[in-house]
Formats: C-alpha cells, sequence, structure tokens
C-alpha cells in the first residue's frame, strides 16, 4: 500500500482510472448475455436487440411429473431388456449380479429386493443345472403377463416397421452429410419406439432407403435415396385456436405481435420482444442443406431441427444429452441446452432427475397430457399398470403374511433422480461379460404350470419363514 501511494503513477487519488478499476465489479463469466440478434428488416435497415438477461426457468409441475414416472420404470424397462435378450428368457441371479452396473438400482437395494418389488412382472424359480442334476439355482423370469405384453409389443413395432422406417429416413436426411453412426443412434433408439435389435433387423430390412456402412468411426447409417415427400416439417401439434379460454372475444386480427406461451409462463419484457422478433423471421426448412447466412438464421435453422427430432420420438420428450449427441452431425450450437431455454415457446426443458429432459410443448396441453397419443406409449401405460398391480399383490402379502396394517409403499424410497440412459451401457454390458456360463442351467422339459405353481408357493413360503434364510441381507452366490 505504501509503494502504490508513492509512485506518481500509481497513485491511488490522482488517477480517477485507478480509483474506478478498483471500485468496479467484475462480471461473472458464466453468466454472460447471449449475443444480440440483429434482424434486418429491409436491404437498407437492421434492427439490433439488446443482450438477453439471464433466462428465468419457470417451473412446469404437469411436465416434471411426467418426466418423473418415466425414472421410476428404468429398472424395470432395463431388466426386461436384458431377460429379453436371451434365448430362455431368463437368468440365474449369480449371472444377473454382474449386470449391476447396467440396471443401476439404488445403492442401498439389493438386486434381489428390487425384484421382489414387481412380482406381477418378474418371477422366481429354481432352474436345474445341466452339467449337475443336482445343483439348482434361483434364477429370474418374465411372468406370463410381462411375456405377453412383451409379444404384443413385438408384433406392434412389427406391423409399424415401415412407420419407424421412415423415422430412421428423416433422421438421415436431417445432417447434411446424410450418414448418422449407429453407437449414436442407440441413445435415440428407445426414444423413437425402435427395438433394441434394430441395427441388425430394422437398418437391414429397407436397402432402398438406407444402408449399414463401415466408417472410420465405426458402423454407420447411411441414406440411399432422398425422398422429398417425406422431407416436409412437422406441422403443428396443438393448435391454440381451438381452445376455447385462448380464443379472443372480438374476432378481429390482433393490433400487435401475439406469443403463444404455455399457461402460466410469464416473460420479461426484453425476452419477450426478442422472441417476438425471431418468429418474424423467414421460415427455414430443416432438411434444406444450404448454409444459413447468417447466425439469426442459424439459430432459427437449429431450432427447427431440434422440433423435428423430438417430434419424431413416442412421447414428444428425450433426454438432452441425447440431442448433444448429434450436434456435429446436425450442424447444432455447442451450447444446445441455452439455445433450449432461450425459446420456451417451443421447448421445455425439466431438470427432473440426474439428467434434464426436453419437451416439446405444442404436443402437451396445460394438464400434461399428450395431444395425440402415439400406438408405442400404449405397451409403456401396460407396464405402468403391472408395476401398480405388484405393489397392491405386496400390500396383500404383508397382510396375510405378517397381520399387520397396511404399510407405507416402500417405493416412495427409491431414488427418481438417478435417471440413467436405457442404451448406453448395453453394448459394454456383453463385452464386460455376463459370460457363457448361464447357458448352463436350464429349464426342464417336463416342467409344466402345476410344478410352476409349487415354485411360486415355495418362494412365498420362503419369504414368510425367516429361520433358515434371510432375504434382505443373503448374497445371491448362496443359491
Amino acid at each position: 500500500m505504501a509503494l502504490a501511494l508513492s509512485s506518481p503513477s500509481t497513485c491511488f487519488f490522482s488517477h480517477p482510472k485507478t480509483l474506478s478499476f478498483f471500485t468496479s465489479k467484475r462480471r461473472n463469466p458464466i453468466m454472460r448475455a447471449p449475443a444480440p440478434l440483429t434482424i434486418k428488416a429491409s436491404s437498407s435497415q437492421s434492427i439490433r436487440l439488446a443482450p438477453l438477461p439471464p433466462v428465468k426457468i419457470v417451473r412446469c409441475p404437469a411436465l416434471d411429473r411426467r418426466a418423473a414416472k418415466h425414472s421410476k420404470l428404468r429398472f424395470v424397462r432395463k431388466l426386461k431388456t436384458l431377460l429379453l435378450s436371451k434365448p430362455k428368457h431368463f437368468l440365474p441371479l449369480r449371472v444377473l449380479s454382474r449386470c449391476r452396473a447396467y440396471l443401476n438400482p439404488p445403492p442401498s437395494h439389493s438386486l434381489l429386493k428390487m425384484i421382489k418389488r414387481y412380482p406381477a412382472l418378474f418371477r422366481l424359480f429354481y432352474a436345474p443345472s445341466h452339467t449337475s442334476p443336482s445343483l439348482s439355482l434361483l434364477s429370474v423370469t418374465l411372468t406370463p403377463a410381462a411375456a405377453a405384453l412383451a409379444a404384443d409389443e413385438a408384433n406392434l413395432r412389427a406391423r409399424l416397421a415401415d412407420a419407424l422406417a421412415t423415422k430412421l429416413q428423416r433422421l438421415l436426411m436431417l445432417a447434411p452429410r446424410h450418414s448418422l453412426l449407429l453407437s449414436k443412434l442407440v441413445h435415440l433408439a428407445p426414444d423413437l419406439g425402435l427395438a433394441p435389435n434394430f441395427r441388425s433387423r430394422l437398418c437391414n430390412a429397407y436397402p432402398s432407403r438406407f444402408r449399414t456402412v463401415d466408417t472410420s468411426y465405426g458402423r454407420a447409417l447411411e441414406l440411399v435415396d432422398i425422398d422429398h415427400s417425406i422431407a416436409v416439417p412437422l406441422p403443428p401439434l396443438g393448435p391454440f385456436e381451438e381452445d376455447p379460454l385462448r380464443r379472443p372475444i372480438i374476432d378481429r386480427p390482433p393490433r400487435f405481435p401475439q406469443l403463444r406461451l404455455r399457461r402460466g409462463l410469464n416473460l420479461r419484457r426484453r425476452h419477450r420482444d426478442y422472441l417476438i422478433r425471431f418468429q418474424d423471421l423467414p421460415e427455414v426448412n430443416p432438411y434444406s442443406c444450404s448454409k444459413a447466412e447468417t447466425a439469426e438464421m442459424e439459430e432459427k435453422r437449429a431450432c427447427a431441427v431440434v422440433r423435428e427430432v423430438v417430434g419424431m420420438t413416442t412421447e414428444k420428450r428425450t433426454l438432452v444429452d441425447h440431442l448433444t449427441h448429434f450436434r456435429k452431425d446436425f450442424g447444432l450450437t455447442n451450447r444446445l441446452r441455452a439455445l433450449l431455454l432461450r425459446h420456451p415457446e417451443m421447448f421445455y426443458v425439466s431438470i427432473k432427475g440426474a439428467r434434464d429432459s426436453v419437451f416439446l410443448v405444442e404436443a402437451y396441453d396445460d394438464k400434461g397430457r399428450l395431444l395425440v397419443p402415439d400406438e408405442l406409449t400404449s405397451a409403456k401405460q401396460r407396464l405402468a399398470n403391472l408395476v401398480r398391480e405388484g405393489k397392491r399383490m405386496r400390500k396383500e402379502w404383508r397382510r396375510g403374511i405378517d397381520c399387520i396394517e397396511e404399510e407405507e409403499d416402500e417405493d416412495e424410497e427409491e431414488d427418481d433422480d438417478d435417471e440413467d440412459d436405457d442404451d448406453n451401457d448395453f453394448d459394454i454390458l456383453f463385452e464386460g461379460g455376463i459370460g457363457d456360463d448361464w447357458e448352463e442351467f436350464k429349464l426342464d422339459e417336463g416342467i409344466g404350470a402345476e410344478e410352476d405353481m409349487t415354485i411360486d408357493e415355495l418362494w412365498i413360503k420362503r419369504t414368510a419363514s425367516s429361520e433358515n434364510v434371510s432375504w434382505h441381507g443373503m448374497k445371491t452366490d448362496a443359491w
């Protein structure tokens, strides 16, 4: 401090600029406002918008609840996919323990406890060994109701194979190079309604539309022919004119530009003016490969591409991380999440779960219901019904075995924030090694319905008795 006062060049009192340097607040580089938007009104003049303030996220409880329900079924969907990938549709618990990283149950729950949560979907039984008839291990398989659901879902996908192939063809047409890596499509496949084996079945079933090729980055799906009849942007899904609450009292054209937002969403005036001027820009065809002339038109095209991709999904929702895999393929910005937050009139970003979800706002009503439900969403609804049926069965078993009043459902203890991707680790699962020793255990050919019923009764009796085995503290290797 003494050096600063003795030197005239750094004198605190003689240089007001130095004073302003010490008293000014430093800006946080993370909270920088986005670049201003310049809209050319004509060839001789341009309108430059002021930088936007930090975007304030307004929560939508209806869509947040929908994102939370999706995460509750993640363990069921993963275990069902894993069992259906086996020829006999069953796995011993000793082998299933090697798949814990893929199933991703809560850390405080064992796999056996998680399986017992869903008695309407999974069934425990003893599978005899092929090499040693005296040896049998506790195994898990699908119940008849779950197996029937999987068969109906497979038949529905087979009937909609042409529509699913059209989705893949439209995705390839969105990419300027008309090629996408299969390792990236795996992330988006469950949301599109594709089967887990779409890379070997669906991708090779339509050689006139697309084909699989080898690249330096791995196997890729390449477009064969461009069909201009399907290169049409997604039409408006939810017209606001049909809502009587949004209909104006006097039937006349509005005097000022209108911005259609979801109910309860109030934006700052500067942000509202920004979106009104943004929607006045010329419409952009997302299937056009021509490069945008300005940054504003580039953002317009990016919003149109994201709208097309999210609109192809069965529930008109997906994870933000899934879209980031296609940033270079679709020519999107690196700050994709900021782009979605900047346009709440088109997208809603839900922070429910460890990974953010993005919804297409125009596809939902004010209560969070799909305006146009997809056929493949019926299978997910039936799966949720079986989960609720399993909860009812567990409550009845607790009343009959323990003779106590109804307790609170233990499923509320499950962490809904640990959402994980359905197929991110499916390829690594078999590389890491379940192993081939599960094939040593198989079902006896003579086991019928009566013996299955006996096995189920044995499972219930062993659950009731706590003298010999402790279900919560046992290890699966003991079986």
